[in-house]
């Protein structure tokens, strides 16, 4: 597997292929491979097996690098935590019978060099949803390093939920929004990931009817928000009875591209 950093070229959940003639090589140049965890054995040791019939285990304190206790090993949860789940990891020691012991920690420590050392803000990067919360979704950028959005920064039109445009396990690019190099830790945007005003516009024209989706009525009645794209926000004028989320349609009234606004009217 490629890497660019510690960002998996072609990260899409895929095992990486290994046999026992990669071993040494994998050894040497300290690459980075992707597996499923089969499962968790009573030490908290995680389990992965090779379609070559190599099996590799990642012992408890190779398992995490980041999030640990004081005795130096990670939570009983972030162990049973990874079962079925895709990991990265290096390989650590070749053993006899086809085994390998494989270290996912090292690639942590690989990861926070790339965030410390090489990472830019404004660079986008590939990354996978872990966890969605009200107010943000939680990606991981490569080697268990999991990056932040806020909500406010997943789409222009105003969301209530996270889960409006993203799903736990989907890839996606983001960009690196600001980054604590002490800490290694992230924070992601999504919303440049739509497109801009400008390329979103395009697809829209004076006179069209087109369908949007309500995103917000002004409590003063001055209007209602209605997204005819992620990141295209166009306002009608307000009318009673209409809530957030509803599909409706619209003609484009006007398009204003100096002031980058968008006049609709609902169609009764």
């Amino acid at each position: 597997m490629k890497t660019i950093g510690i960002e998996p070229e072609g990260w899409n959940n895929e095992i990486t292929e290994l046999k026992t003639e990669d071993i040494d090589e994998y050894l040497q140049t300290k690459g980075t491979l992707q597996g499923l965890v089969r499962k968790c054995d009573e030490q908290y040791n995680l389990h992965i097996n090779f379609k070559s019939g190599i099996e590799g285990i990642i012992p408890r304190e190779e398992i995490e690098g980041i999030n640990i206790e004081d005795n130096g090993l990670p939570k009983i949860n972030l162990c049973t935590g990874k079962v079925h789940k895709f990991v990265q990891f290096k390989i650590k020691e070749k053993l006899d019978n086809n085994l390998v012991v494989l270290s996912r920690k090292e690639v942590q420590e690989e990861a926070k060099k790339w965030v410390r050392n090489e990472l830019k803000e404004g660079q986008i990067v590939t990354g996978i949803v872990k966890n969605i919360k009200p107010y943000g979704a939680f990606i991981e950028i490569g080697g268990g390093l999991v990056g932040l959005v806020h909500i406010e920064d997943i789409s222009v039109a105003r969301i209530k939920t996270p889960l409006e445009r993203l799903k736990i396990g989907q890839k996606v690019k983001v960009m690196i929004k600001s980054i604590n190099r002490d800490d290694a830790k992230v924070v992601l945007s999504y919303k440049e990931m739509l497109g801009t005003w400008e390329e979103n516009i395009k697809n829209f024209e004076t006179g069209m009817k087109v369908p949007g989706i309500v995103r917000e009525t002004e409590k003063n009645k001055n209007g209602i928000f209605i997204e005819l794209a992620p990141n295209l926000v166009g306002m009608s004028e307000y009318q009673e009875g209409y809530v957030y989320g509803q599909n409706v349609d619209v003609i484009i009234k006007k398009i204003d591209k100096d002031r980058k606004k968008v006049k609709l009217t609902i169609i009764q």
